[in-house]
């Protein structure tokens, strides 16, 4: 569904766009970006440049956005997994919103968020890639970076808090 608001128009997540580049490069790295390995993980820099392959969108508001034009310029959402979660959650300018959702309601192209310590402290951001007929812990596959994965189980992660993110949308202006 196609919505405009004043110069703005949401289009869909392109889901399988999203899988599709997660399952290529689950276990590479696009020359196109950085590797973050060597600097605290790539695995949120690995998910931003899945949401990027389905939505095509990247939001240029310095600091508070969501882009990455090289290693040294590109806002802290597009690596940091707590500062993802507040750009997805709170965008209301172009680019990919999301909303935190129960897991009977991810998605393949959705990011899980994992913390290893609790507090509220999020260090780990897999794409789903795949979910049952009524996904739930036990059948969802992810693909992520860091410790490279593709269609491997959610369940045998070890977490303390585990949050959900629904891609709903991209806003574009035309």
């Amino acid at each position: 569904m196609i919505r405009i608001y004043r110069n703005t128009v949401i289009l869909p997540y392109n889901r399988e766009k999203a899988v599709e580049y997660a399952h290529k490069w689950a276990f590479g790295r696009n020359p196109a970006y950085y590797d973050f390995e060597n600097l605290g993980g790539d695995c949120t820099n690995f998910a931003s440049q899945v949401i990027y392959a389905g939505s095509g969108v990247m939001n240029y508001t310095p600091v508070f956005g969501w882009y990455y034009i090289s290693a040294n310029n590109r806002t802290p959402s597009w690596t940091g997994a707590n500062f993802l979660y507040n750009f997805l959650i709170g965008n209301k300018g172009v680019g990919p919103f999301a909303e935190e959702v129960d897991v009977e309601d991810v998605m393949p192209g959705d990011i899980v968020q994992l913390s290893f310590q609790g507090g509220g402290h999020f260090q780990h951001s897999p794409v789903v890639v795949q979910t049952g007929t009524k996904p739930d812990i036990g059948n969802i596959l992810i693909a992520a970076h860091s410790i490279d994965r593709d269609n491997y189980p959610l369940k045998n992660y070890s977490w303390k808090d585990i949050r959900f993110l629904h891609i709903k949308g991209v806003r574009r202006i035309y």
